[in-house]
């Protein structure tokens, strides 16, 4: 296979700028084309250097493949670039590039399980409250209290927003104004693969934006300067008028976090995770959960009902015969046995 390892080379480049770019023309994210090209610069290099064919790489060499990323790399990465090379094959097969998958026997790694992490209901209303306590530093009446205030509305609006609708950072950074509509309470957001799907407001998040766009957006968007600036449109914009993006997102979180008192790791995703579970908790049924996350398989929305132990609490007392019969001393679900007698707790 060591043969004519320079033209092979050539040609997985071109490849797999085709590959990536056909997931481009699908609507995949700047973040996935990015991580894929990584991967997929990293398995060439390694191919060349060793003088092997990316059209046929034996099962032994892809082995090798793995065993050198597995050193560098934690298992987390070695699955996700192993998943872009089986993305990459499929396609190099589907356009006749390989004569066949050399992935399709070649297992995954085992990953661990990892729960996402979730605010408890109280801890949702700290973050809330820590954004509308922001500012109040200026003296009032001044052009800075007017920033500082449109800066607090906008902030709840945020928080309010990514909690009510349970929408991703890229999601909350690219919404537009006209994609919400406050009287019927809906968000029409832009998701993954650039699908469309209508999520919900409740009557806080609603009267959170409607107080930033009638009261704290325009002061924002007065601060763009230059005879060429017009509105970007984007619903959330930063202190100089333009689009706040998801890092500027990202930075305003974490500084409401330490406002809060609200422990490290807390994101915007956060809010999302929460958003699921709380919902869960509440008695929702998952595939309506499914449909508001934006979530292609009910199988990536089930990690839910593992971070939602009141919510499989209430299906097993509502649902099981003997979940809800009375002790003898009256209270219900005490530990006693169907006979009355105490229940043997030693196994």
């Amino acid at each position: 296979m060591t043969s004519g390892a320079g033209q092979g080379t050539d040609d997985a480049t071109a490849a797999v700028e085709r590959f990536l770019q056909a997931l481009q023309a699908k609507g995949s994210s700047v973040h996935t084309i990015r991580s894929y090209r990584t991967a997929l610069e990293g398995y060439s290099g390694w191919l060349s250097s060793n003088g092997y064919d990316w059209r046929s790489p034996s099962r032994t060499e892809l082995r090798g493949f793995l065993a050198s990323l597995s050193e560098g790399h934690g298992r987390r990465t070695v699955a996700q670039r192993l998943a872009a090379l089986r993305s990459f094959y499929r396609y190099a097969t589907r356009e006749q590039l390989v004569p066949g998958n050399p992935l399709a026997a070649l297992p995954t790694p085992r990953q661990p399980r990892r729960l996402p992490a979730v605010l408890s209901v109280a801890e949702t209303e700290r973050l809330i409250d820590a954004a509308g306590e922001e500012g109040d530093r200026a003296p009032a009446g001044t052009s800075r209290a007017a920033m500082e205030r449109a800066l607090v509305l906008r902030d709840v609006a945020i928080v309010e927003t990514a909690y009510a609708a349970g929408l991703r950072i890229g999601e909350l950074a690219t919404l537009t104004i006209g994609a919400v509509e406050l009287r019927r309470g809906e968000v029409r957001v832009t998701g993954k693969g650039r699908k469309e799907r209508i999520s919900l407001l409740g009557h806080p998040a609603r009267a959170a934006l409607l107080a930033y766009i009638e009261e704290g957006r325009p002061v924002l968007a007065r601060r763009a300067t230059g005879p060429e600036v017009t509105d970007p449109g984007v619903l959330f914009l930063n202190h100089r008028g333009a689009a706040l993006g998801a890092r500027g997102i990202r930075w305003r979180m974490e500084r409401l976090r330490v406002a809060a008192g609200l422990p490290e790791g807390v994101s915007p995703h956060t809010l999302r995770h929460s958003f699921a579970t709380h919902l869960l908790d509440g008695g929702a049924d998952l595939r309506v959960v499914q449909e508001l996350l934006g979530h292609e398989s009910l199988a990536t929305t089930q990690i839910y009902t593992h971070v939602s132990p009141a919510r499989l609490r209430a299906a097993y007392t509502a649902s099981h015969p003997r979940a809800r019969l009375e002790s003898p001393n009256g209270a219900a679900g005490s530990g006693s046995s169907s006979d009355g007698a105490p229940e043997d707790r030693r196994g």
